[in-house]
């Protein structure tokens, strides 16, 4: 199958929902693509009313001439969202993944993430138009990898498999020492900067983050703009933070431009507003991520009355909580930045992989987590 866009493709389109644990998935791919029609993989693990939900919102979906893929995207609410996409739109970074991943059609690569994930589904696509082959679970055979920082942890914790020499690593902040112990085992790592809407944005080969082959990048008023091949055509159903300005594009995230090198800040809706200071999560997270003993952190606003929000940590640590967690911070954080609540525990991820900073403020409100011990 090649690169070109389907002749059916156009009027008379449909979204076919295709379930994402059922064995033959990418066949099934392939036939409702040959048939110009738009496949949206779902997820086993959803509940029959949200599988309803997004069945419906993909029947009356109103399709843009050319769309070829349906996928899913979480935004800070957790709701998710129906990006629609052309298949060139895709199409167009195969040889530069290919690149990264150091693999073709004779490799294979290994994808932890779940099939109705975006990250997922890119990489059907690519196998679909000679790319590497999917491996949908952790097997010796893989030459690759494409998903999250967490997913590459927890292949290198359970023993990397032989043949693995490439990462492809997106989803979340990637964390310098998970790098150099990934290439401390014989793999190469790509990190990148990307979104559902937009595709792949800048890619990190280990000296910072720069534009994507192919992308151009601006910053206007503090927010990146993205010019690319690569964007999506819309949603169906629910919108969402996709804007465009002819052929420029954002999705809302914050961001400078420094020597070439992108440095992200975040969504704007995620800046926690505690007293009068604007404190962004990522800047806090990378912080304390440096602290001896702290494997990983999110940060969020804990609802405070008057003052608007408490700066709030939850961390997953290596072993026992390090005694001086709290000291380390103070050291290295201003003080509107310091948390105010700690908390320990698994940091809660969306289906595809990514960290879910909703989700964490849902368990600490439920009591679900644990206080860190002084």
């Amino acid at each position: 199958m090649g690169h070109e866009e389907d002749p059916g493709a156009g009027a008379g389109q449909v979204i076919i929902p295709v379930d994402g644990g059922a064995p033959g998935l990418l066949e099934d791919l392939r036939r409702i693509r040959e048939a110009g029609n738009v496949p949206l993989v779902t997820d086993p693990r959803w509940t029959p009313a949200h599988r309803d939900a997004m069945a419906a919102a993909a029947a009356k979906a109103e399709l843009p001439e050319g769309t070829a893929w349906a996928t899913l995207t979480s935004g800070s609410s957790g709701a998710p969202r129906i990006v629609l996409r052309s298949a060139e739109s895709w199409a167009a970074s195969f040889a530069a993944v290919s690149g990264f991943l150091g693999a073709g059609s004779g490799q294979n690569v290994s994808l932890p993430a779940p099939p109705s994930s975006s990250l997922t589904l890119f990489s059907l696509a690519h196998a679909l138009s000679g790319g590497p082959r999917p491996l949908l679970r952790p097997t010796p055979e893989s030459d690759a990898l494409h998903g999250t920082p967490q997913a590459l942890r927890a292949v290198l914790d359970g023993g990397a498999p032989p043949r693995l020499r490439a990462a492809l690593v997106g989803g979340s902040h990637l964390d310098p020492a998970l790098r150099e112990r990934a290439e401390a085992a014989g793999i190469r790592v790509t990190a990148y900067y990307g979104a559902a809407e937009l595709s792949f944005v800048a890619c990190d080969k280990g000296d910072g983050l720069r534009a994507f082959p192919g992308v151009e990048l601006q910053i206007r008023d503090g927010e990146l703009w993205v010019r690319s091949p690569f964007i999506a055509s819309g949603y169906a159903g629910a919108p969402g933070p996709l804007r465009r300005d002819g052929q420029w594009a954002t999705v809302g995230d914050r961001a400078e431009l420094i020597d070439g090198r992108l440095r992200l800040l975040g969504r704007a809706d995620d800046a926690i507003l505690s007293a009068s200071a604007t404190i962004v999560p990522e800047e806090v997270e990378a912080v304390l991520r440096s602290i001896p003993g702290v494997r990983d952190a999110l940060v969020f606003g804990l609802p405070r009355g008057p003052v608007g929000a408490l700066v709030s940590a939850l961390l997953e640590l290596d072993g026992d909580a390090p005694v001086d967690v709290r000291q380390l911070a103070a050291a290295r954080l201003g003080t509107a930045h310091r948390p105010r609540r700690w908390f320990t525990g698994r940091i809660p991820l969306t289906a595809s992989g990514k960290p879910a900073r909703a989700e964490a403020l849902r368990l600490v409100l439920a009591g679900e987590v644990q206080s860190l011990a002084s």
